[in-house]
C-alpha cells in the first residue's frame, strides 16, 4: 500500500510540474500574424522578418516581459485567425481598420495613416491631374485598363467595390479588369504586359518604385469630387488587430504606440523615423 501511495503522489507531483510548465510556455509568448509582402511594415530580410510592425510588436513583447512569435500566412486569413484566437494573438500587418474587420476583432488605436496609390509604368497613357502642387490618379482615368490588387487588402475591397468584376464596368464605363493577386510586389514583375497599373498602399507602393530594375511612377489615386467639392484621396488608418477579449495585450500595444507616437522637437515621432529607416531615407 505504501509503494502504491508513494507511486500515487510522485505522479501527482509529475503531472503539477507538466502544467506548470505548459502554463508557463503558454504565457511566455505573444503569437502575432502577418503578410510579410508589405514593406516597410513588414517585409522579408532573407528568412527573418522585419520592418516597422516588428518594431512595435518588439516594445510591445518587452513591456510585458514575452516573448514574439512571427507567423507569416496570406493576408486574407489574419482578422479571422487572430478572431479565432487559437494561433494568433494578434495581427500586425498595415491593417486598415474597416467596420466589418471591427466586428470580428478589437483594434489598437491608429497609428499610421496612408492612402492608395497607383503604379504604372512610366510611359503609362493613363491622365494623371494635378491641383494644389500633387499629381495624382483619378478612379474614372483607369477605364478599359486591367488593375491589379492583393487580394483582401483595402486597396482590394476598393477596387472591388468601384470595378464590376462580371461586366468590367468602372463608373459606367466598360472593359476595365479587376485582378486579385497574391503580393503586389510580384505582381510588379507584370506591370506593363498582363497587368496596366497596380493599386496598393502608399509606402509599399514607393517602396516597390524605388527598388524595381523598371521604369515605374506612383500616384496617389483620388476620388473626383462631386458638386463642386475638390478631389479626395482614398485615405484609410492602420491599427494592430487583437483577439476580442485579450485586454492585456490591446492595453500595452496602446501605451507602446502612445509612446512612439510622440512627436520630437522636429515635429517627428518614432513610428514615422521606422518608416523612413525601413525606406531606406535616413
Amino acid at each position: 500500500m505504501k509503494k502504491i501511495i508513494t507511486l500515487i503522489l510522485a505522479l501527482t507531483m509529475l503531472l503539477g510540474a507538466t502544467l506548470t510548465l505548459a502554463s508557463c510556455n503558454q504565457g511566455g509568448e505573444i503569437y502575432v500574424q502577418t503578410n510579410a509582402y508589405f514593406a516597410p511594415f513588414e517585409y522579408f530580410d532573407g528568412t527573418e522578418i522585419v520592418g516597422v510592425d516588428v518594431e512595435i510588436m518588439e516594445k510591445v513583447g518587452d513591456k510585458m516581459g514575452k516573448d514574439i512569435v512571427w507567423t507569416h500566412g496570406d493576408f486574407g486569413i489574419i482578422i479571422d485567425t487572430v478572431a479565432e484566437g487559437k494561433t494568433a494573438d494578434c495581427g500586425a500587418a498595415g491593417i486598415t481598420i474597416t467596420p466589418e474587420r471591427a466586428d470580428k476583432v478589437d483594434f489598437s488605436k491608429p497609428y499610421y495613416t496612408s492612402i492608395q496609390y497607383v503604379i504604372l509604368p512610366a510611359d503609362s497613357d493613363v491622365a494623371t491631374k494635378t491641383a494644389g502642387g500633387v499629381t495624382y490618379v483619378v478612379w474614372e482615368a483607369l477605364e478599359g485598363k486591367t488593375v491589379a490588387t492583393q487580394t483582401d487588402t483595402t486597396g482590394w475591397i476598393y477596387a472591388d467595390a468601384e470595378i464590376d468584376c462580371e461586366g468590367g464596368v468602372l463608373y459606367g464605363t466598360e472593359n476595365t479588369k479587376h485582378e486579385a493577386v497574391d503580393s503586389a510586389d510580384v505582381a510588379s514583375e507584370s506591370l506593363g504586359s498582363t497587368i496596366d497599373v497596380i493599386i496598393v498602399d502608399q509606402l509599399p507602393a514607393q517602396y516597390i518604385v524605388e527598388n524595381s530594375s523598371k521604369d515605374f511612377v506612383c500616384y496617389p489615386l483620388y476620388y473626383t469630387g462631386k458638386d463642386g467639392e475638390p478631389d479626395a484621396a482614398v485615405e484609410e488608418q492602420y491599427a494592430i488587430a487583437v483577439t476580442k477579449g485579450n485586454t492585456e495585450l490591446l492595453d500595452a500595444i496602446n501605451e507602446v504606440l502612445d509612446e512612439l507616437l510622440v512627436k520630437d522637437e522636429n515635429g517627428q515621432t518614432e513610428i514615422e523615423k521606422m518608416v523612413m529607416a525601413h525606406m531606406g531615407m535616413n
